[in-house]
């Protein structure tokens, strides 16, 4: 079988080419334009980063992506879930003023910004995963699943959960809906944190199990009744219903990649991912701490497994930038992201992605 290929360029540039200029020349050799665009919807995966955190993408490299897309012929949108915990993307409108805060908008990026799972997170598509072994069916953002072809614009870091956060966590984890993401932390059911609740019957409404109830103006949850969907997480206006959060983190990896399948199985796809500012934290942190490596530079691939394994290798061939939080770890595993979470192994991820047929660990680096 022929190997993957991952095209990878580095962060130097010249007097005639900067690095926007230099990510359009990437993603045209690695063969972007071999998809048919032509008046198709192109949904951008992308983190508009939490408030505070500094670490993600800039929209200037968003634009580029979707600059080429359109010279193309296609009708990019950049896109993201809302988040599961509470923070400044819980629901489309905070997700909006955040991404818009983070300089994330349709006149520095060149396409609109959609949030896939709708105002509270509840507007989802079932999508089946076959030979899933932890899901059976996702919960994906509708947008998401609307658009004809989906492309991952990744920042590539160290996560606590996860081991690293690449192509397969930001399409996975981040194209599913509030439920979703509760599904794949969780294999329990939602409760209530009865200091918060007001007994306004929000999450009331919105069961369709009657699993909830309101005595002395405050909600509980049967869980003989609840099937863990989460629709009261997303209807609750005090953040007082709280998804249960004990799956070990193999599992969590191994759904984020069952997730990953049902995003993309069978549509046009294409993945970019930039090992730059990597942070020892996910960038839904509301702070980012000191990069862990120097600037890697900026990679792209049809094989998200691939990619990622190469981001990956990347990052560990690079030496430890002094006072980060890497250089205070014991790194003698050998490996970073097991230094700085040794509770976490990121080949877990990988190797679901190869046995549920999303790509290879076999690959080939070229340079341009």
């Amino acid at each position: 079988m022929e190997k993957s290929k991952v095209y990878f360029t580095d962060m130097r540039v010249t007097l005639r080419e900067n690095l926007p200029q230099k990510l359009h020349r990437l993603l045209k050799t690695a063969g972007i334009g071999n998809i048919d665009f032509e008046k198709r919807f192109a949904a951008v995966k992308i983190h508009f980063g939490e408030p505070g955190n500094l670490a993600f993408l800039r929209p200037n490299y968003a634009k580029v992506v979707a600059d080429t897309v359109r010279e193309l012929g296609g009708k990019p949108f950049l896109t993201d879930c809302n988040t599961l915990y509470v923070g400044g993307r819980k629901n489309a409108l905070d997700h909006l003023d955040s991404a818009n805060e983070n300089g994330f908008s349709p006149m520095t990026t060149g396409c609109q910004l959609i949030i896939a799972d709708g105002l509270k997170g509840t507007d989802e598509e079932l999508v089946p995963v076959e030979g899933g072994e932890y899901v059976k069916e996702a919960k994906i953002g509708r947008a998401v699943m609307d658009a004809d072809v989906v492309i991952s614009l990744s920042h590539f870091k160290v996560h606590e959960a996860t081991g690293i956060g690449g192509a397969l966590k930001n399409i996975g984890m981040g194209c599913g809906s509030r439920a979703g993401k509760m599904e794949m932390h969780s294999s329990g059911k939602p409760h209530v944190d009865q200091s918060l609740c007001v007994g306004c019957g929000s999450c009331q409404r919105n069961c369709a199990h009657s699993a909830i109830t309101i005595a002395d103006r405050k909600a509980s949850i049967d869980h003989s009744k609840c099937v863990g969907c989460g629709r009261c997480i997303g209807a609750c206006p005090r953040d007082a219903v709280l998804p249960a959060s004990d799956e070990s983190n193999d599992i969590l990896n191994k759904k984020i990649v069952e997730y990953s399948w049902a995003v993309l199985h069978n549509r046009p796809q294409f993945h970019i991912s930039l090992v730059v500012d990597v942070s020892p934290n996910c960038d839904c942190h509301a702070e980012n701490d000191l990069p862990i490596v120097p600037n890697v530079g900026m990679f792209a691939s049809f094989d998200p497994v691939a990619l990622d394994l190469a981001c990956a290798r990347a990052v560990n061939s690079q030496p430890v930038i002094p006072g980060s939080l890497l250089d205070q770890s014991d790194r003698s595993c050998g490996d970073y992201f097991t230094a700085l979470h040794p509770t976490t192994n990121w080949k877990v991820m990988i190797q679901h992605g190869v046995k549920m047929g999303l790509g290879s660990s076999d690959y080939e680096l070229i340079r341009v």
